[in-house]
């Protein structure tokens, strides 16, 4: 009985082994995580930290070493400009002019002398009775005693304006935010003005000094809206607006920064100078875009879930119609064709005709002319031009990132050119006060290319691929264009989707729940099935 029982039990295990290995099915399943697009309102930040100060801020210092006798302002105290608001002993000041009334005094006494002997010997000289030697040297006492008599009196002024010096007078309307020294400090004006206050000038017209990292700095401009919040009111949101952008860097930890002045109003003197003050500004904003979670551009599904049938007739479909625009197009002129000589530009769809004379050939200066000219809009342009166009037709490139197609770049262009044309020269017209009348000494007291910024985040775009799941439950991908990114939701253009479709964002399998194949920004994407398709 127990022999029965014993082979009962292997043949079961051997029944459950040969299960497992040959009718089991042992592959990975797949659940994926979606995500619905959307629709909603993007904004751009650039976020910084900076310090807030008055506008207008004073420091007052002493010309002329002593004793502090006297102060008539502390902290805080309100004063107007003429005040007196400290006094130095003016003792020793006053000795010194003293002894420059008297040197004064004795100058004038030799002067006088001198002037009498020269007259004197003057008279003999004209009547040939004294020799000239002796007129030569009357003469030259004289003269030196003249100089010397102005040099007493240079001495007595300078003395009189020390002495002045002595009364220290507020050079404007503001509030005393430091004091320096107090009384019976001495102090000491022999390389330096010694600090006694510092004074800001309205505390009702602030501004805060942002540094802006040079990663973000091309995307501020002059007049861009900005709020920012102090560990002193943490709920509240201040409001201003950016008023400058200084051209001198600024290195902080080797990362090179530059200065953005931000403008704001504290009428109710909340806010304190020397506060550290957390910026956001706004750089690009658009009202109910259609929008996409940040994920779903960067996910790569594995190759066992993708329709590579689906995937190989859209690439094939790509590959045809590239196919057929760049034959269409063999004869249309692309941005590249500005370092050709002999092309002529198409912008205008018109072509040069070259004179024909009467059988003779042209001069060699004729044809080099010609072929260093190219017409745009009916104007001709030489080849120094064209390679300005060259220049300006990279930049674009570059600053969208280079996914722009052939009609987008001529967009930009035309939209570049014009910005030029209305853009006023900074170094050839003369700024204007209120009046209309030239600034004195004709500075122009701001750089009008760095009041705006070229580079409108809210008019560029990308391209990017978002997965959907079809109907065969594989997935396939959709192409489009990509806009604004706010860190968490990227804008897209396509009319494929529509808000509220499901989208692909991620993969778990069975073996591996935690198991969710994404892009690495670091390493780099595993090899994309349909790879070089473009977006529609």
């Amino acid at each position: 009985m127990k022999k029965v029982l014993i082979y009962s039990f292997l043949v079961i295990i051997l029944a459950v082994a040969v299960y497992f290995l040959f009718f089991n099915d042992s592959g990975d399943e797949y659940s994926f995580r979606v995500d619905k697009v959307s629709s909603g309102d993007m904004t751009v930040y650039v976020t910084a930290t900076g310090t807030i100060n008055a506008v207008t801020t004073v420091e007052v210092g002493s010309q002329v070493s002593g004793t502090i006798s006297k102060l008539y302002a502390d902290f805080n105290s309100i004063v107007k400009e003429g005040q007196i608001i400290a006094q130095i002993d003016p003792t020793n000041l006053q000795q010194a002019l003293n002894d420059a009334e008297a040197n004064l005094e004795r100058v004038k006494a030799q002067y006088n002398e001198s002037e009498r002997t020269f007259e004197r010997i003057k008279s003999l000289y004209e009547k040939k009775l004294e020799s000239q030697a002796n007129y030569d040297a009357a003469l030259t006492n004289y003269e030196v005693s003249k100089a010397s008599l102005k040099q007493a009196q240079a001495q007595l002024e300078r003395a009189k304006i020390n002495l002045a010096y002595a009364t220290i007078y507020a050079p404007v309307n503001g509030v005393v935010i430091d004091r320096k020294v107090n009384v019976g400090q001495t102090v000491a004006a022999s390389f330096s003005a010694p600090t006694l206050f510092t004074i800001a000038n309205d505390l009702r017209k602030m501004q805060v000094q942002a540094t802006i990292d040079e990663s973000d700095i091309g995307k501020i401009a002059v007049g861009q809206d900005a709020t920012f919040t102090v560990d002193a009111y943490p709920d509240e949101k201040f409001y201003g607006k950016v008023s400058q952008i200084r051209l001198s860097p600024v290195i902080i930890s080797n990362v090179v920064n530059y200065t953005v002045v931000i403008d704001f109003n504290n009428d109710d003197l909340k806010l304190m100078p020397g506060m550290t003050a957390n910026i956001k500004i706004l750089v690009a904003k658009k009202d109910r875009v259609m929008r996409v979670p940040n994920i779903a551009l960067r996910f790569q599904p594995p190759n066992e879930v993708i329709d590579t049938i689906k995937m190989n007739e859209m690439r094939e479909s790509f590959r045809k119609a590239f196919s057929n625009n760049e034959s269409n197009n063999k004869d249309e002129v692309k941005p590249s064709d500005f370092n050709k000589p002999n092309k002529e530009s198409t912008f205008d769809n018109s072509k040069k005709e070259i004179a024909k004379g009467s059988g003779e050939k042209q001069s060699k200066e004729e044809n080099k002319s010609v072929e260093q000219k190219s017409t745009f809009g009916g104007k001709e342009f030489s080849q120094a031009d064209r390679e300005k166009f060259r220049k300006l037709r990279d930049s674009i490139v570059k600053a969208h990132g280079g996914n722009l197609s052939q009609e987008e770049i001529f967009a930009e262009f035309r939209k570049a050119m014009a910005r030029r044309e209305q853009q006023p020269t900074a170094l050839s017209q003369p700024s204007t006060n209120k009046t209309g009348s030239v600034q004195k000494f004709d500075i122009i007291q701001s750089y009008p290319q760095y009041q705006k910024n070229f580079v409108a985040l809210d008019t560029q775009k990308g391209r990017g691929r978002i997965w959907i799941k079809n109907s065969k439950g594989k997935l396939e991908p959709i192409f489009v264009r990509t806009g604004l990114n706010d860190g968490q939701y990227t804008e897209i253009i396509t009319d494929k989707l529509k808000e509220g479709d499901e989208i692909i964002i991620g993969v778990v399998t069975n073996s591996s729940p935690t198991n969710q194949q994404t892009r690495n920004p670091l390493t780099g994407s595993q090899p994309q099935p349909g790879g070089g398709m473009r977006p529609r």
